[in-house]
């Protein structure tokens, strides 16, 4: 039996709060509710359980380019009512902004998508409890190296709802859930660490055993890792490894970014910026994505965008502010708040070689299976990076001694327009990037 969509009561709270807009106001009301659950098993003993429940609204209101936010978690009449006052209290404490507004309709329509699961939300809570301690109990099976630090079960469910003085009106719901182990590899004096993960719409989707090998693999197979010496040479990096340079990639290709002069994409639309192997698309309307959603945070319909084109630059994603400041049409891309703009599902279109092919057609080179301190290695305005990577030789078209404690380094300009190929073995991670095999020639890795 289905259970019935509540949303629909968020938004009847959300126009009220609307309808109070004054003459030369624009008020935008998001309201939601939500219910989570986080179970941590160690030793087949539960060691943190959380049940929680919460609701919220958020009320912007913008009159005479000045904006006002506030927000309170109870959606009681009496508290939205001085929510509101409190929005319209706080404009005096900001700037004059030409360009501040609230999202428009802009006639695009929601892509239909099936975000919510009935049968999650009739889980029992000993199912969730028994799928972690299954995990773990997996996990140690895998190998006699290993020790499990946390086998974690995660699920949360949200209803929203919004509506704007300027005709906006959405409201909807999704659920979802996912189950995480942390590993530690132990021969002799050496530790590595490792983990998993499995994520679905509902508990019979979420594939336990594979998630348990590979926190088994990633913790077992750097063991023995030795410093390589420093060279230039061909990388292959691991979809979980792409994922990370995507999410930082993506957030250089936002109308935000480029407007605050913090994009190294900056005026080279049209340009090419990446190999012609390359089509970058953010799509969150693919329901295999992890961050798959139906709106964007200001209530417009999300949509496919494609932001490189065989290696030209064809789009920078906007929200409704930065669209505005660029003159340009909104992408569906706004974050709530309405000044932010970013990536929801970003997927690189796959080749057809799997990563076991595409190696063996290398002599020599590396497959980067980790790298430490990305984010902060990354200059987003000059491109360049530099971050400490771990992983396996490759020798002959065959896998051979895992390697670390060395760094690569290049700039993102340059090792986008240096890949040689894009793997088919499209991997859809729990993050708002897939991952997908890339090879880069001509990197520079610094070792012994």
């Amino acid at each position: 039996m289905s259970s019935p969509d509540r949303s629909a009561e968020l938004l009847v709270i959300a126009e009220r709060v609307v309808a109070m807009a004054a003459p030369g106001e624009q008020v935008e009301a998001y309201v939601s509710r939500g219910l989570s659950t986080e179970i941590r098993v160690y030793e087949g003993e539960v060691e943190h359980f959380v049940s929680a429940q919460s609701e919220s609204i958020g009320i912007r209101v913008i009159r005479d380019g000045r904006t006002g936010t506030s927000s309170c978690g109870t959606l009681d009449a009496s508290e939205i009512a001085e929510v509101l006052a409190e929005a319209r209290d706080n404009l005096g404490y900001g700037e004059p902004d030409e360009w501040a507004g609230l999202a428009e309709p802009d006639g695009v329509a929601v892509v239909p998508q099936s975000l919510w699961n009935d049968s999650l939300e009739r889980t029992t809570t000993q199912r969730k409890i028994e799928l972690a301690k299954l995990l773990e109990k997996l996990t140690l099976a895998g190998d006699s190296r290993i020790r499990v630090d946390d086998s974690n079960y995660s699920d949360a469910a949200g209803e929203a709802a919004v509506a704007t003085t300027t005709g906006i009106r959405v409201a909807g719901r999704e659920n979802g859930c996912y189950l995480s182990v942390g590993t530690l590899a132990d021969d002799g004096n050496e530790t590595q660490t490792g983990f998993g993960f499995a994520v679905g719409r509902n508990v019979d989707e979420l594939d336990i055993e594979r998630a348990a090998r590979e926190a088994v693999d990633r913790a077992t197979r750097l063991l023995g890792a030795t410093k390589p010496d420093s060279r230039r040479v061909t990388v292959v990096l691991d979809p979980f490894v792409t994922a990370q340079f995507l999410s930082i990639i993506g957030g250089t290709l936002n109308g935000e970014s480029v407007v605050k002069g913090r994009s190294l994409f900056a005026h080279r639309m049209g340009e090419t910026v990446a190999s012609s192997l390359l089509t970058l698309v953010d799509d969150p309307t693919n329901p295999l994505a992890y961050t798959a959603t139906d709106i964007d945070g200001e209530g417009l319909a999300a949509r496919r965008n494609v932001l490189i084109q065989d290696g030209v630059l064809s789009k920078f994603v906007q929200s409704s502010y930065s669209a505005r400041r660029m003159g340009l049409p909104t992408t569906g891309n706004g974050s709530r708040g309405g000044s932010g703009a970013g990536c929801l599902a970003l997927q690189i279109l796959p080749g057809t070689r799997s990563q076991a092919e595409i190696v063996a057609g290398i002599d020599d080179g590396i497959l980067i299976q980790q790298v430490q301190g990305l984010h902060s290695g990354v200059n987003s305005v000059s491109g360049d990076f530099s971050t400490g990577a771990a992983g396996l030789l490759i020798k002959n078209g065959t896998l051979g001694a895992p390697v670390r404690e060395f760094t690569i380094a290049s700039t993102l300009q340059r090792m986008l327009i240096d890949i040689a190929e894009v793997g088919g073995d499209l991997e859809w991670l729990p993050m708002s990037a897939t991952g997908v095999s890339l090879v880069i020639h001509d990197v520079t890795m610094s070792g012994a």
